[in-house]
């Protein structure tokens, strides 16, 4: 609370004085909201956005030349900063048979495949150059992919584990209809941490023009990056809903802001193909 206030103070040039009584209603208001039920975790990580992943970090200062002083590192800084804009669109597979004894069983529904039919025309009626398709490994989503591929040509396309379902944290509030054991949440939620990781970051200093990649996965895979990719409380995941062949649309620009354009969009499906199972 302390360091915001500070921040505040620092930037409205005003002293401390004028805004003490500002403060000690600050302190209050936090004070309440922190100890809640949601979020459970610590609330000051919206504060430390502006440099999440910021050039500076990737420098190792103690290489620092003293003769050039400011001019090396500015150079530095400038070969490690993005130039271009990243547009990540997540596709949620389409519906599947929910009843298979093997994960290789859950294969889509007739239903579902109409979906991915419809889910690759929108994609493709952006007219957007695609630049890759990655998508999870299991059955469900490989299915999907293959039906959106057909109407994106010449568009690359990656397998991967990272991207499979699971339970990413626990979620709160909690629910009574889904419990998982402790366990999965540890092995999950690595894993899915390590997507988000993976794959939600500025463009490479490398990329000169903006760049639009397609990830075709999972509910709780994609409800979980986006509260990470916002800095929500990712406890919060199980909050959104997601319709199956859906499409996230999240922007990262060069400098560490990240926008969420779309949440889950079927508005391209006829209201009689809208499913979430």
């Amino acid at each position: 609370v302390l360091v915001v206030c500070l921040l505040l103070n620092y930037s409205c040039g005003l002293h401390w004085g004028p805004l003490a009584i500002v403060y000690l209603h600050f302190v209050g208001v936090c004070s309440e909201f922190l100890f809640s039920s949601f979020p459970s975790g610590p609330v000051l990580i919206f504060l430390l956005w502006g440099n999440w992943r910021e050039p500076l970090s990737l420098i190792n200062l103690r290489k620092r030349n003293v003769e050039s002083g400011e001019e090396e590192l500015a150079s530095r800084l400038d070969h490690y900063k993005a130039k271009a804009t990243r547009h990540i669109f997540l596709i949620r597979h389409s519906q599947y048979h929910v009843d298979g004894s093997l994960e290789k069983d859950r294969t889509l529904t007739p239903l579902g495949r109409e979906q991915a039919e419809l889910t690759g025309l929108r994609l493709a009626s952006l007219g957007l150059k695609f630049s890759k398709i990655v998508h999870s490994s299991m059955t469900r989503a490989v299915e999907t992919t293959d039906i959106i591929s057909k109407h994106l040509p010449g568009v690359s396309r990656v397998s991967t584990d990272l991207l499979r379902e699971g339970a990413p944290i626990e979620p709160d509030p909690p629910v009574s209809h889904w419990k998982p054991e402790a366990v999965q949440y540890y092995e999950d939620g690595a894993r899915i941490e390590a997507a988000f990781r993976n794959y939600i970051h500025r463009a490479d200093a490398k990329q000169e023009e903006d760049s639009y990649e397609i990830f075709i996965c999972h509910a709780n895979v994609i409800r979980y990056i986006v509260c990470r990719a916002l800095q929500f409380p990712p406890e919060g995941w199980l909050r959104l809903s997601l319709n199956n062949g859906s499409i996230t649309h999240l922007v990262i620009r060069p400098n560490g802001r990240v926008a969420l354009r779309a949440l889950g969009d079927t508005g391209f499906m006829p209201p009689e193909k809208i499913t979430r199972s």
